[in-house]
């Protein structure tokens, strides 16, 4: 008898095959929310994931069910401090506009910390630039 004797055989192949991938799924969703939680202590991390290893469905079903709802809300933060993060940089590295260049260098010059020609040089590269 070969492995693809029946259609059932492929039914049950592919269940096998799906079930085996939403635990590592959420085994590693897991684990990965461990080491996210700033909260949990290492005795605790350490635990959690000695019992993922020996006793792995039981273990992920209970994790899910305790700090699921957490689990939750530390993605979303931490995706959202990555946003934050990425908004930022993007702020710093990108260019101010040339009017707001020009507008500094004329503050500068009325300050009186340049002197015309410079303001006239600055103006000159920004608007070739």
């Amino acid at each position: 008898m070969t492995l693809w004797a029946s259609f059932w055989d492929i039914v049950w192949w592919f269940l096998a095959v799906f079930v085996l991938f939403a635990y590592l799924f959420a085994l590693f969703a897991i684990i990965t929310d461990l080491f996210r939680d700033h909260k949990l202590n290492g005795w605790a991390k350490a635990a959690w994931l000695l019992f993922l290893v020996f006793v792995p469905f039981l273990t992920a079903l209970i994790y899910l069910i305790a700090r699921g709802g957490a689990m939750a809300e530390r993605g979303v933060r931490e995706t959202q401090a990555a946003q934050s993060a990425a908004a930022d940089y993007i702020k710093s590295v990108a260019g101010s506009s040339p009017s707001d260049e020009i507008a500094k260098a004329k503050a500068l010059l009325d300050g009186g910390t340049i002197t015309a020609a410079e303001y006239e040089q600055i103006k000159t590269r920004v608007l070739a630039g």
